[in-house]
């Protein structure tokens, strides 16, 4: 099955949020996490996850991108266990009986987003409309490729045995 897991093109998820998600994790949207927190008094770092992070669910760190990839149902299951317990032990939800069926529509909805080719990169962005309601947005994440680029490597032949040169 498809799921989004989190990828690091650079170090700048590490500089921008306070944790952030560790590559190849299962990751969920996680605007949940935000759930009952006043905006306005989020730090800096907490704001912009809100607005743009995915949300790690080994770590609980967050990343700016995910990649579509492909994974086991037993991760798939793990990812749902790890997530229920996170909402116990760090959102308050009462026990994982509880926990559980919430954890499983948060990743059958992160899975649903991965219609998208393999290695596809997916991004989210929030905002809140006119009446304080969280609206996400999710786009793939196009690479720039120029079609006339320029080559910066060629192998030639050694001008005396006409072996490639090393």
């Amino acid at each position: 099955m498809r799921f989004p897991l989190t990828i690091r093109l650079d170090q700048s998820d590490a500089q921008i949020f306070d944790k952030a998600a560790e590559p190849g994790e299962p990751s969920v949207p996680g605007a949940f996490a935000f759930a009952g927190r006043d905006p306005e008094g989020l730090s800096t770092k907490d704001k912009f996850a809100l607005r743009s992070a995915w949300l790690g669910t080994h770590s609980f760190g967050f990343s700016t991108l995910v990649e579509v990839r492909e994974i086991e149902e037993a991760a798939f299951f793990e990812t749902v266990e790890r997530l229920a317990r996170y909402f116990v032990e760090s959102l308050g939800a009462p026990d994982l009986a509880a926990a559980l069926p919430v954890a499983r529509e948060e990743c059958d909805e992160a899975a649903a987003l991965c219609t998208h080719p393999i290695h596809s990169l997916l991004a989210v962005e929030r905002d809140f409309n006119d009446a304080g309601e969280l609206i996400e947005r999710f786009r793939v994440v196009q690479p720039s490729r120029a079609t006339d680029h320029a080559k910066i490597w060629s192998i030639e032949a050694d001008a005396e045995d006409g072996t490639p040169d090393r």
